[in-house]
Order: C-alpha cells, then structure tokens, then sequence
C-alpha cells in the first residue's frame, strides 16, 4: 500500500446516480469509490500515480430531498462534432432557452452530506526516475492543505460543489457508531483495462465505515 491521506468533503447536495434508474435521476445512498476517486483527481492526479480508495465515513445521516430540475432533451450531433474537427463551420451549442430542448426531470438528491475519504496511490508503469511516492504524496498533502485544486471538485453531479479539508488528526465519529447497515449492491469503479467494464460491490457499512477493500473480496468470494 502506498502513502494514505483522509480527506473531508462536504457538501449541501449530492448525486451518484444508480445506472439502473434511465432518464429520472435517483442517488445511491452514499458516495461510490469512483466518485471519492475523482474528487481526489480533481485536487492532484499525474500520470504517474493513480489513487486507490480504501474507506469511506460516512459522518451525517443519509437524507434524501425530491426535486424537479430543467434540463435539455437532446445531445450535440456526433456528426457536427466530426465536421468541426475537419475545420467545417457548423453549430456545436445548444440553445438552452429554446422551449423546445427544454424539459423537467425529477432528481432524488442526498442533502447535507459529510464524507472522509481514506484512500492511497500506487505508481503507474507511466511512473518516471524521478517519480517517487515521497513526491507525489508531499504534493498532495500542500495542494490539500491549501484547498488548491486543478479543477472544482463536486458530489457526483457538477452543480454539487464540494468543501474538502485535509483531515491530519482523528477521523470525526460517525453518526451511524454502533451500526451494521447492508447498503446493497453500488458500483465500485470502472475497469479502464477492461474496455471500460463496471465492476460492483456489495457496500455494507460498520460503523459508519464502507471498507472498500473488504467488500470488493466478499463480493468475489461470493
């Protein structure tokens, strides 16, 4: 294993949508490992190093919030993008005022959510001489340390900003100490080296804390 950080998000809203759910927006109850990893992306990533989560605290009790959003009803045209690339002049924007691309979807939302993220990296085989862990992990730690980040973090869906703080002392207790809750079957990740294959896990949460590590091998055991 390599160096480990714990990271404290925070957030108002949140969304990590079941694939299962189509058009209508419905989030897990907690944050996924693949959501926790690009929010540690979004702080610091090289192609050097690549981050492993190994447990996520859940520290607020999980609510839910119904709401309606606008959004837009269709994509940008695959063929308008490739004429673009061959220096063709077409349109790649859609017009979000037109009432036509407009249309409400139902979205059910955690609300107040407060997460730590435990989590490491390992060095990638794109990993150079001077790559060492000692580096990479000391510029994790000041990027953290000073709320520096390449691009703004978010809870699952880009309009949920996050807060995050690097967690240096004790992990906060959770509000679920003393509990044992089975959350069901939640995406893991995506295996990029496995054209793009979703791997699951059964999440189940003790104490407050999912052990991604040791649900991923019960759920291969089984």
């Amino acid at each position: 294993m390599g160096f480990g950080i714990a990271l404290r998000v925070r957030g108002d809203y949140a969304c990590f949508t079941r694939p299962e759910m189509k058009a209508e927006r419905v989030s897990y109850d907690v944050v996924t490992p693949s959501a926790a990893r690009g929010i540690l992306e979004a702080i610091f990533w090289k192609p050097a190093i690549a981050w492993r989560i190994d447990r996520l605290h859940v520290l607020n009790p999980i609510r839910f919030d119904s709401v309606r959003r606008n959004e837009v009803s269709s994509k940008i045209s695959t063929r308008n993008v490739m004429q673009a690339m061959r220096g063709g002049e077409v349109a790649l924007g859609l017009d979000a005022s037109d009432g036509r691309e407009r249309v409400q979807r139902a979205s059910y939302l955690l609300r107040d959510v407060d997460y730590v993220i435990e989590a490491h990296f390992d060095l990638t085989d794109r990993a150079g001489p001077g790559d060492t862990k000692e580096k990479h992990f000391n510029m994790a730690l000041r990027r953290m340390r000073k709320g520096q980040c390449f691009h703004q973090p978010y809870l699952g869906c880009r309009e949920f900003p996050l807060r995050f703080e690097l967690v240096e002392g004790e992990i906060p207790p959770s509000w679920y100490r003393g509990e044992t809750v089975d959350l069901g079957f939640m995406l893991h990740d995506i295996d990029f080296a496995d054209d793009m294959t979703p791997v699951f896990y059964r999440a189940v949460m003790r104490d407050g804390v999912i052990d991604c590590a040791e649900c991923l091998r019960a759920g291969a055991a089984a």
